[in-house]
């Protein structure tokens, strides 16, 4: 009995030993740096909310706040399009004068965008792609609520647009610091992608001064400002126009553009820096126009190969590759070869964080500009800016009025111009942006001889007459080239 006793403690400490090797083992095992690699589904999710709070990810109620606070501040634009042709009737004009038995041929179209309300009593930022050529504006509000919309006035160099509504008590979005937004940040796209209303998309900081060269600069005098802050949040069409926003739900930028070869979303979005937008957004509303100081340079971003062939020290900086006569830059001392290394106290080492930075100042405005010249010696130059008629001080209100009508300025036709046409009357068109008078086909450098069949003698008049006036409007115009037509719309 003894010895089986014995036998059966030899064999219980026999079979103890393996097992306490393979619960060492496995203890082991769970310890190790490769335990992660076969964690079930449960195990993983908990490490990783473990990793992510480590490492200061950003919280979900961050998103829930800044969603929550935008939402009411963003608004959906619809617009209705009218395009009027109008057929002339040279046999009835051969009796009855010009104009008689014409007719009007009008195509309809229609689009829809985004728009962030920026104050209380109904002043909203838009793209101005958005509402280009339209004639008529409709807002709806986060809670249903619809208005007529006003154009205040638009900036075809920056995209950006300022409409009015007739309302009260509203929620604007607060500005936040658009230089103080870094790559890597968490930003939130809000807007009406593809008619669905009030849509938040998240996404990060994917680069900033950023040029796509999608502005168009065709048109005389609009010169392209881009700058854009370019993330990864999902933005289709409809999004234009709408607020690209941080997480203290704060405006940092207005979605304005996507890359993509299909028209949707395709991994990356732009919007107009929140500082550029809400300079822009200030000029309309307080003088009607965009106060814009241009440097007088021609300038490139600097490469290897412009390193290179030019013996540049280094690729920081902006290359000058030519000076305006008689402009801003000239009259500092600027000169061709010098590199722009710095406006005020911001770095600047590309030609659209240089555009940026000059876009968001006025006329007048004396900016300390740090420069490198073609003997690499550095000095800070301080620079006057000046419009493009080459003057330092601000157009007043009163003086835009006068020569402003329904989204276009015009000048008075010089005597050679007259001369060369064959008129003793007429104004010409010198710049247009959202309005009737571009919606209804006319062009920069188309020249107004007739209103109503009324001659227009001068720009005063013209402009006083468009501005007054309701009902139908019947204008004569001539081309630059010399051809007559006629154009009417109502008002």
């Amino acid at each position: 009995m003894n010895s089986s006793i014995k036998r059966f403690g030899l064999g219980l400490l026999g079979g103890m030993i393996p097992l306490a090797g393979f619960l060492l083992f496995a203890n082991t095992e769970e310890t190790s740096p490769q335990s992660d690699l076969v964690m079930t589904d449960n195990q993983q999710h908990g490490a990783q909310k473990t990793r992510f709070s480590q490492s200061n990810a950003v919280p979900s109620e961050d998103f829930v706040f800044a969603s929550e606070s935008s939402l009411n501040s963003v608004v959906h634009v619809t617009t209705k399009v009218e395009t009027i042709h109008f057929q002339r009737d040279i046999f009835s004009e051969f009796f009855y004068g010009p104009g008689a038995g014409g007719k009007e041929f009008k195509q309809y179209g229609e689009g829809s965008g985004s728009g962030v309300i920026i104050s209380s009593d109904g002043y909203i930022v838009t793209n101005n792609h958005v509402i280009e050529n339209s004639k008529e504006i409709e807002v709806t509000l986060n809670d249903d609520r619809k208005y007529k919309a006003t154009i205040v006035g638009a900036d075809p160099s920056t995209d950006i647009a300022v409409l009015k509504i007739e309302a009260s008590d509203l929620s604007p979005l607060p500005f936040g610091n658009s230089d103080n937004v870094h790559v890597g940040e968490w930003v939130l796209a809000v807007g009406n992608p593809f008619n669905l209303t009030s849509t938040v998309t998240a996404g990060i900081v994917s680069a900033k001064a950023r040029n796509i060269n999608i502005i168009s600069g065709n048109q005389s005098g609009v010169v392209p400002i881009e700058s854009f802050i370019q993330t990864d949040a999902a933005v289709n069409p409809g999004n234009s126009g709408g607020a690209l926003v941080n997480t203290s739900g704060q405006l940092i930028g207005i979605n304005t553009a996507i890359a993509s070869q299909t028209g949707s979303y395709a991994g990356y979005s732009f919007a107009v820096p929140s500082n550029l937008v809400r300079k822009v957004m200030e000029d309309i509303i307080d003088f009607g126009i965009v106060q814009r100081g241009y440097l007088g340079v021609q300038i490139a971003d600097i490469t290897q190969e412009l390193k290179e062939e030019k013996k540049l020290s280094n690729l920081d900086g902006v290359y000058v590759a030519g000076v305006v006569e008689n402009g801003s830059a000239q009259k500092a001392g600027v000169k061709e070869g010098y590199v722009i290394l710095k406006v005020g106290s911001k770095t600047v080492n590309s030609t659209a964080s240089l555009q940026e930075e000059i876009g968001r100042r006025r006329p007048g405005d004396k900016v300390p500009v740090t420069v490198r010249n073609t003997k690499g010696e550095q000095m800070v130059l301080e620079i006057v800016l000046r419009n493009k008629d080459g003057e330092t001080r601000l157009v007043s209100k009163e003086e835009i009025e006068k020569n402003v009508a329904l989204g276009a300025t015009f000048r008075e036709l010089t005597g050679k111009e007259k001369k060369e046409l064959g008129i003793d009357f007429g104004v010409k068109i010198k710049s247009l942006s959202a309005g009737k008078l571009k919606s209804s086909g006319l062009r920069e450098g188309m020249i107004i001889t007739k209103l109503n069949n009324d001659p227009v003698n001068s720009v005063d008049e013209l402009t006083e007459k468009l501005n007054s006036r309701n009902g139908g409007i019947l204008l004569e115009y001539m081309t630059e080239s010399g051809r007559k037509d006629y154009i009417g719309f109502g008002l």
